[in-house]
């Protein structure tokens, strides 16, 4: 990790909620007059929206059904890991977009699901800020976890984290129920060795857990909202978190471990500027300083 050039980073599956935790850190780099510049995972991705079919199709032929962008195959990470570690020394570094809808997509003249060309990141930032499926990526190849210095976790439980992937795959994608639960089938084995185990790696988890019967995802009518839920936030190191202050800021929030704060999910977004908004500035004091 890098004093000069910190790095931030926000990591979490398909439908975990990382999107919603992104808007809570621009914010405050807003109000605190922070130049960050943001990578989304996704321009990370091996292959654009056509390519990623054939290449599925291939792999399926092949007896692999379980081919997917959860999985490093379908990723750049060791260019992540590059564009990582030349921001840390340098404040450089290469990046692209991936052009998720047809919106995205107009201004560049480009059809949605397809990339733009790789360019320099702009010079003079304050900070380097991803979100996405692997930012905390570690395994015999890649460390990808080293180079952050704060890794954010975002992580509700399984049958939650289903029920938000269905309601946003099938309201805004139009993809059915069924299609859905296969892409979750698929993705399975990809889940529990490359996303879950960054979970050990991040400094502190948000993991949603809502107070409703959610037993059945896949026939839910709605998503369980914040208030009907608690959120776990579990700090890999306590060193320096000012419980005391959390617990009186944050009221009907309590201790369940010495190094786990449980807070209404109505006050999760209050949580995180509690929490983050110091450890913001922290990095930029250093920062200066360096």
């Amino acid at each position: 990790m890098s004093v000069k050039h910190p790095i931030v980073a926000i990591t979490g599956s398909s439908g975990a909620g990382t999107t919603s935790v992104t808007r809570t850190f621009q914010h405050i780099f807003h109000r605190e007059s922070i130049n960050a510049v943001t990578i989304e995972g996704d321009s990370f991705h091996r292959h654009d929206r056509l390519a990623m079919k054939t290449a599925m199709a291939e792999a399926a032929k092949a007896g692999n059904n379980h081919f997917s962008h959860f999985g490093p195959e379908a990723n750049l990470l060791e260019e992540l890991e590059t564009l990582f570690k030349s921001y840390g020394e340098r404040g450089t570094g290469k990046a692209r977009k991936y052009l998720h809808n047809a919106e995205e997509a107009l201004p560049f003249k480009q059809e949605s699901g397809t990339f733009t060309p790789w360019e320099d990141l702009p010079d003079g930032t304050d900070m380097l800020f991803y979100e996405g499926l692997h930012g905390a990526v570690v395994n015999e190849k890649i460390n990808i976890a080293q180079h952050a210095n704060l890794l954010v976790g975002v992580v509700p439980i399984i049958n939650l984290e289903w029920i938000q992937k269905l309601h946003r795959d099938k309201i805004s994608r139009g993809y059915s129920t069924e299609a859905v639960v296969d892409t979750i089938l698929r993705r399975m084995p990809d889940y529990v060795n490359y996303i879950t185990p960054q979970f050990s790696q991040t400094h502190v988890n948000f993991q949603r857990v809502p107070t409703v019967d959610t037993s059945n995802p896949f026939i839910a009518r709605d998503i369980p909202t914040l208030d009907e839920s608690f959120v776990v936030i579990r700090f890999r190191n306590p060193k320096g978190i000012d419980f005391p202050y959390l617990l009186n800021m944050i009221h009907d929030s309590f201790m369940s471990r010495p190094n786990i704060i449980v807070v209404p999910g109505g006050k999760m977004e209050l949580s995180m500027q509690l929490i983050f908004t110091p450890l913001i500035l922290r990095l930029m004091e250093n920062r200066k300083r360096a």
